[in-house]
């Protein structure tokens, strides 16, 4: 069976479309057959005007119905559309669902910060991992940091901050924001084995192709608070060069490093896995869950 999800963050909107196939030992295998991003940036709109503008809805318009048109052209059955931290903060979502929807009949649900971080969590990463740690599932948007932390095989606690790489770029997060975070990963994680973080996003998945590890191998903490402090040593356009940086990513990358590293120095772990995985994969697992 064929499923799509399309996730429209305050960054980009990305496709995933994903063949689901039941073996015959009953396991379900989820073959990824496409996956499309589209750079929209509805963070920079909504963050300082409280509204997406003309022409973001016109490129969203356009980039739905091109999403429209893959998923008819892959003979998609099922198609989840979810919305984030950008539309959850916009006065006009309402009008620009209504809009989507008239254009291409997809249903845009706007989701909570709690269901975001959960969803995330539906790839089910700790869960193969050994067990003699503790895992913080950290996936970093341009609006909002959600976490997951899963503790001797049971999902302990999820939350969602509004702490993401375009609210920093606007410099809007505040020292209580970053307070607030810390206290919630240090009461979360106090007591328990010994943390090893689980990155997600785009910005974690880019600095691990910069750093040639082996896929399933973590990068150290050390390792980020280097590429931080070189990256960010860079003025951006020729960050964009010398790294073979897409314009936008370059800008947000540094904002990312730095919310993973707090994230993980406060909860006292060392590595972090990339497992690329993000909302997207779990939008899909969460479809099948509903259609199966």
């Amino acid at each position: 069976m064929k499923l799509a999800a399309i996730d429209i963050g305050s960054n980009a909107a990305r496709l995933l479309i994903t063949d689901v196939i039941k073996e015959e030992k009953g396991t379900v295998a989820f073959n990824k057959l496409n996956l499309v991003r589209v750079p929209l940036r509805l963070g920079f709109d909504v963050f300082e005007y409280g509204v997406i503008s003309k022409e973001k809805i016109g490129m969203m318009l356009q980039t739905m119905k091109a999403y429209r048109h893959l998923c008819n052209a892959y003979e998609v059955e099922h198609i989840k559309t979810c919305a984030t931290s950008a539309m959850r903060d916009a006065k006009n979502a309402a009008d620009i669902i209504r809009k989507v929807r008239m254009e291409t009949s997809l249903e845009i649900e706007v989701i909570s910060g709690d269901l975001e971080a959960g969803l995330v969590y539906e790839n089910h990463v700790a869960e193969n991992m050994d067990k003699d740690h503790s895992y913080l599932y950290i996936d970093v948007g341009g609006g909002s940091t959600e976490l997951s932390f899963f503790s001797n095989g049971i999902l302990t606690y999820k939350k969602s901050f509004n702490i993401g790489t375009i609210r920093l770029l606007k410099n809007m997060v505040t020292e209580s924001n970053w307070d607030d975070m810390k206290d919630n990963i240090r009461a979360a994680t106090k007591g328990q084995k010994a943390v090893v973080a689980i990155g997600s996003g785009g910005n974690i998945n880019k600095v691990f192709s910069m750093s040639k590890k082996k896929d399933g191998k973590p990068l150290t903490l050390e390792l980020l608070r280097d590429y931080y402090k070189e990256l960010g040593s860079v003025p951006l356009a020729e960050r964009i060069t010398r790294y073979n940086l897409r314009e936008d990513r370059a800008d947000v990358v540094i904002p990312a490093i730095q919310i993973y590293i707090n994230a993980m120095r406060w909860a006292g772990a060392e590595l972090i896995f990339v497992p690329k995985i993000g909302l997207a994969d779990g939008l899909i697992r969460h479809l099948w869950e509903e259609v199966k």
